[in-house]
């Protein structure tokens, strides 16, 4: 008796037996073996794709993160109801001292034209100090040519390797710089143009930035522009980004006079709005790829309580219960989903873990330039796996799978014994 009763347990083994030996079809039952096939495929591809597509939509957003605010300050910081800012050593020093605040960069920003003998391109100048370019890592640490070390001693700029090839320069040549702020003559504003000697190539893997930002010594930037002692804006670094509304605040409780403060969000709020909306409608999308697997497996197991009508007779005359009919079929139906989604998460963790050597040969193989870093901005193509994102697709998946067998399952456990074994 204690036999009997521990085999009729709920999931007991010759539930899963039976559920197993139904998973695989016999040569008559060929057609509902297929569809099988195809939902554990379909779930598979759809997990696979769901995780690939996130992770390059996080990985899209975290390099342009990182590159945006690799190049920018945090906040923005500049001077209400004047031209010149001539304070800024001392707004700067105020400003550092503020707990959370790394650095606080004084920033010249003008318009050029860059030319040589060969092109000439317009680029952005950014006048820097060699202390203020050391707070960007991303600038300064992606050096390829030359170097910057002294670099306000010097009257040498540091460009981009896009625009050096644009321009056909390399470390050592001259750019010619023309600037509508010139000196003003009693004719008028004069252009400023001068020569400058290229002393670094950097690159920080933004192609719009890398073709079109020159950077520029401090003091030089002042003579060039015609700023004497005086500064654009700082540009604020602080030490958590993401928390940066309550480094404003700080900054404005110090009360520094005539300062107005804006930060990263706030410039650029339409863009990264943008970025998420297309990622929560991208996984909308897909997820439905998830669904139609689902559905293949409600029909899959339709089909099969159909062609199992004589063999559930058999097992109910022979004592089986509703609940082990249904249960045995939920095992099949829920193993085609559970497999299907344990596959496509394996799948799409390896697909991105070697997405940009899977572009470059598909790219090799069929000679096409995929990914062009001039239409998408990034050099590669970047993946960032969220873990927490994983874990709610492969839930939602797991969570489909076991819902769609319910159905089928519930008929064949109220199907009549009598009535499947009439005509036998």
């Amino acid at each position: 008796m204690t036999a009997s009763a521990a085999d009729t347990r709920p999931f007991a083994p010759f539930e899963w037996m039976l559920a197993l030996r139904y998973l695989r079809a016999r040569r008559k039952e060929g057609f509902i073996s297929v569809i099988a096939g195809f939902s554990f495929l379909g779930i598979l591809l759809g997990v696979a794709t769901l995780i690939i597509v996130m992770a390059v939509m996080n990985g899209f957003r975290k390099e342009l993160f990182n590159k945006i605010l690799g190049l920018d300050g945090h906040v923005v910081v500049y001077k209400t109801g004047a031209d010149d800012f001539p304070e800024y050593a001392d707004v700067a020093k105020r400003l550092a001292a503020i707990p959370g605040i790394r650095h606080a960069v004084p920033l010249i920003e003008g318009q050029v034209i860059a030319s040589t003998s060969a092109q000439a391109l317009g680029a952005k100048v950014r006048g820097l100090s060699e202390e203020g370019l050391k707070a960007l890592p991303l600038i300064f640490n992606n050096v390829r040519a030359g170097m910057l070390d002294g670099f306000d001693n010097q009257d040498g700029i540091a460009i981009g390797t896009r625009l050096a090839q644009i321009l056909r320069v390399n470390v050592g040549d001259n750019v010619t710089l023309v600037s509508p702020r010139g000196a003003a003559t009693p004719f008028g504003i004069t252009p400023r143009i001068k020569a400058y000697k290229i002393a670094a190539l950097y690159e920080m893997g933004m192609a719009e930035f890398d073709r079109s930002i020159i950077f520029m010594p401090l003091g030089e930037a002042q003579r060039f522009f015609n700023k004497g002692q005086s500064v654009d804006v700082l540009e604020v670094i602080v030490a958590d980004p993401e928390d940066v509304g309550r480094s404003v605040a700080a900054m404005k409780a110090a009360d520094i006079p005539s300062m107005h403060y804006v930060d990263w969000r706030q410039r650029n709020q339409s863009f990264f709005t943008v970025l998420e909306v297309e990622r929560n409608m991208m996984f909308i999308i897909l997820s439905i790829i998830v669904l139609v697997a689902a559905f293949n497996i409600i029909s899959g197991l339709m089909m099969l309580v159909k062609d199992k009508g004589r063999d559930i007779g058999i097992l109910r005359t022979m004592g089986a219960s509703q609940g082990a009919i249904m249960r045995v079929f939920l095992i099949t139906g829920a193993s085609i989903g559970v497999v299907g989604t344990i596959g496509g998460c394996i799948l799409g963790i390896l697909f991105c873990w070697r997405i940009d050597e899977i572009r470059q040969f598909v790219a090799w193989l069929t000679s096409t330039r995929l990914f062009d870093a001039d239409v998408y901005y990034l050099t590669r193509l970047p993946a960032d796996l969220n873990w927490q994102t994983t874990a709610v697709i492969v839930a939602m998946a797991l969570m489909l799978s076991v819902l769609a067998t319910l159905y089928p399952s519930w008929r064949a456990s109220r199907l009549d014994p009598v009535e499947a074994l009439r005509y036998e």
